[in-house]
């Protein structure tokens, strides 16, 4: 199974657009998919100079429902006609920073009848699917670092029941797929028990130096299970430097324009 990074915060190549974003191109489970679409087109840019033909993409997946994983989307349309493009249910939802700017979908968008809306769960096929897990406990503490949703008129803590995780099982492997981890990177290893775990931390507000002791206790509590990890973008670069500390070679760094297999 291989992975290519499309888009991320930072690059590999002097030739490859980043940006704050994230966009992958895997391919699993006989399936050719693109999983979020980074803010502008730039991925699709950087994924014809790595040979990738968007055009040719069977299914997309938005993890959720900010403008830094499905900016882009409006791009991804026009290269490809007949993929259908999963989304939570709740990603098109009124969503904000700390600074109250809007950092939604462009809700145009919901006028293409490609958009497929998931509940709690779906089934793409025996080795893919799809998870927003409403109602699963979390055991560790998630904070929403400002980001806002606005219902019933009121902005309030997002609690991120628009994000969205990608499934996939490979014999007795399981590897899982998610875009910002908003509600919890040790939350969702604690659901999933994966052995691979590709996607943000979202630890990028949690200062290195003050918050030493949490992103280590962060470190040992990802380490219980031999899970392998892939991360970057909303995982900030000192904060995945703290972490790699401790975690070693079960730890590894996106950058646009990477390819690994799993």
């Amino acid at each position: 199974m291989k992975f290519t990074v499309l888009i991320e915060n930072t690059a590999c190549r002097e030739d490859l657009t980043a940006e704050h974003g994230l966009s992958l191109y895997l391919e699993a489970g006989g399936q050719r998919i693109l999983f979020d679409a980074g803010q502008s087109g730039a991925f699709a840019d950087n994924a014809q100079k790595l040979g990738i033909d968007l055009s040719q993409v069977d299914l997309c997946i938005l993890s959720h429902g900010h403008y830094d994983h499905g900016g882009g989307l409006k791009r991804f349309l026009e290269l490809n006609d007949h993929a259908k493009v999963y989304v939570s249910r709740h990603a098109f939802g009124d969503y904000y920073n700390a600074e109250d700017k809007f950092i939604g979908l462009d809700w145009e968008l919901l006028n293409d009848d490609r958009i497929t809306f998931v509940g709690d769960n779906l089934t793409l096929s025996d080795a893919l699917s799809l998870h927003t897990c409403p109602n699963f406990p979390q055991p560790y503490f998630t904070d929403a670092y400002g980001l806002q949703a606005k219902r019933k008129g009121q902005l309030a803590p997002d609690d991120f029941r628009h994000e969205m995780y990608l499934l996939i099982r490979e014999g007795e492997r399981r590897i899982i797929v998610s875009g910002c981890s908003h509600r919890g990177v040790m939350n969702i290893k604690t659901w999933f028990a994966p052995d691979v775990f590709i996607g943000g931390f979202h630890l990028m507000k949690v200062d290195p130096e003050q918050d030493a002791v949490r992103l280590k206790f962060t470190a040992k509590e990802l380490l219980v299970k031999d899970t392998v990890y892939y991360t970057g973008h909303c995982t900030g670069e000192k904060q995945y430097e703290a972490l790699k500390a401790h975690m070693g070679d079960q730890l590894h760094a996106l950058r646009t324009g990477a390819s690994f297999e799993v």
